[in-house]
């Protein structure tokens, strides 16, 4: 006989491919009813984070935590940008307050401070990186001209290119726009 599977490791196997943390929706989808994820919270099994959202307490800690936090937090289609990106790899030595997260329609969620939601209207490609998602670092590193040193973010793109973050083109694109 197989061992009834418990809604607690469905959750938790979920959130552990989230840095530890997992939707209301995203634990419906899998088929653990919205309701079992109060009682687990309230007997110890997950922490509330904010509505709808929760971390399972023994999950093991990362750099890039708090991102994930904010993308959830955000809402389905929203993506770091600008200086947050660049942060995620340590490029360009920023260490911003906020985290920049971009959302393409309107959403109203209760945000901490240390998150800062920006409206974008028109379509930008984004891409996985550390399984978040995240505006190209070759459009995070133009998006942060004026903001940050031109020298700092042209060292910040041949680092990016050593570690494989650009391709050949992009690299090309952005060191011609960092030098007009």
């Amino acid at each position: 006989m197989a061992a009834e599977v418990k809604y607690r490791d469905i959750v938790r196997e979920i959130a552990l491919d989230q840095y530890g943390y997992v939707t209301t929706k995203q634990a419906a989808e899998a088929g653990v009813p919205a309701v079992e994820l109060p009682k687990l919270a309230a007997r110890g099994g997950l922490n509330n984070v904010a509505y709808g959202l929760y971390r399972v307490p023994d999950a093991p800690t990362s750099a890039f935590d708090q991102f994930a936090e904010a993308l959830l937090r955000a809402g389905e289609g929203s993506y770091l940008h600008g200086d947050s990106v660049l942060a995620l790899f340590g490029l360009a030595d920023v260490n911003p307050r906020r985290i920049r997260v971009a959302v393409r329609k309107r959403t109203r969620p209760k945000l901490p401070p240390f998150i800062d939601l920006t409206r974008v209207k028109d379509d930008v490609t984004t891409t996985l990186y550390e399984g978040l998602r995240s505006q190209r670092v070759a459009d995070a590193i133009l998006e942060c001209r004026g903001r940050i040193e031109r020298s700092r973010l042209m060292d910040a793109a041949e680092e990016a290119r050593k570690e494989g973050l650009m391709t050949t083109k992009e690299w090309q694109r952005v060191r011609k726009e960092l030098r007009s």
